[in-house]
């Protein structure tokens, strides 16, 4: 009852047929094949090992600071905080 039988797929067939002819159907059938066997490769790649390599891509990347960006950073830190202060007394 809830199946499809086999007058079902001869009815799809031939709207298929009539649809994309006899002459473009061994084309459809091509790229149909090509889709499935580029969807079937993608469910074999495993998605750990992309995120494995961005890991390691994103670990090869310097990060440790530049000594003047660390100077610069700590000015108006203890600017801010003297005007703080000058604004209290």
């Amino acid at each position: 009852m809830g199946g499809i039988g086999i007058w079902q797929i001869v009815l799809i067939l031939a709207i298929v047929l009539i649809l994309f002819g006899a002459g473009k159907l061994p084309r459809v059938m091509g790229d149909v094949a090509k889709g499935v066997k580029s969807f079937k490769a993608g469910l074999k790649e495993d998605p750990e090992e992309e995120g494995v390599k961005e890991v390691q891509k994103s670990a090869e990347v310097d990060i440790s600071p530049d000594p003047s960006e660390q100077a610069t950073e700590a000015a108006p830190v203890s600017s801010a905080n003297e005007n703080k202060e000058a604004s209290k007394g």
